[in-house]
């Protein structure tokens, strides 16, 4: 190859963030714009925005360095992901970024060792989806007056795929009407969904007896690069 392409090469890497340090590629958190200041981190990567499938990973800091815990393939919306920002209800589509996870709820009892906050579902609990209540992207139980059941999800009746579940915090601190509601980590289903990320049973609950709230973690959702690489995020 000649000099010039090896350069150009070079310098491609290092806009896409994967350029090697010292032989060896930098763990994916050392090479992203934030990680929310804790000790531990998720990543949800799909390979292309497209994509409805990609891979979970949770890291640990340890002694200043990024190190990963675990892994697990992951399902994505049936459309693909898309800029968090710029997200509408009702696309299918999983929002790109980096959030908190404020707690984590469940159909079936914590796994044991879990730290997190864990709500149990139980037959009155919804998740309000209707752009038109108070309640809007909120756990209500019972459901909210002004909260329609249609607009709404129910819970107890997704069965396995809320069996155990974190909640992302897209959309969530001050929700905006028509963003999009009710995204979670859970487990996973026959095939994509409707905009959550979803793992395996195993994974959900090794990811919830690994996260600590003292360590503060985030979920970072991104593409492997292009302009939802989760390395901007």
């Amino acid at each position: 190859m000649r000099p010039g392409v090896v350069a150009l090469a070079s310098a491609s890497l290092l806009v896409l963030g994967t350029a090697p340090t010292g032989g060896t590629q930098r763990p994916l958190p050392a090479r992203m714009a934030d990680t929310g200041g804790g000790t531990q981190l998720i990543t949800a990567v799909a390979p292309k925005a497209r994509a409805t499938w990609g891979t979970v990973t949770w890291w640990d800091r340890v002694d200043g360095r990024w190190v990963k815990t675990g892994s697990a393939s992951a399902r994505f919306g049936a459309k693909g992901l898309v800029e968090g920002a710029g997200r509408k209800q009702g696309t299918n589509t999983t929002p790109t970024g980096l959030y908190g996870m404020p707690y984590a709820f469940g159909i079936e009892a914590a796994p044991r060792g879990t730290t997190y906050e864990y709500r149990r579902v139980r037959r009155d609990s919804w998740w309000c989806q209707d752009n038109d209540s108070r309640a809007y992207n909120r756990w209500t139980e019972p459901l909210a007056r002004d909260c329609r059941a249609a607009e709404s999800e129910r819970l107890v009746s997704y069965g396995a795929l809320y069996a155990h579940a974190l909640v992302i915090g897209f959309n969530h601190e001050r929700p905006v009407k028509g963003r999009g509601a009710g995204i979670f980590l859970h487990v996973k289903g026959r095939g994509a969904t409707a905009g959550c990320v979803s793992v395996s049973a195993d994974a959900m609950k090794r990811i919830l007896k690994w996260a600590d709230p003292r360590r503060k973690p985030h979920i970072a959702i991104g593409t492997a690069n292009g302009p939802t690489a989760v390395t901007r995020y």
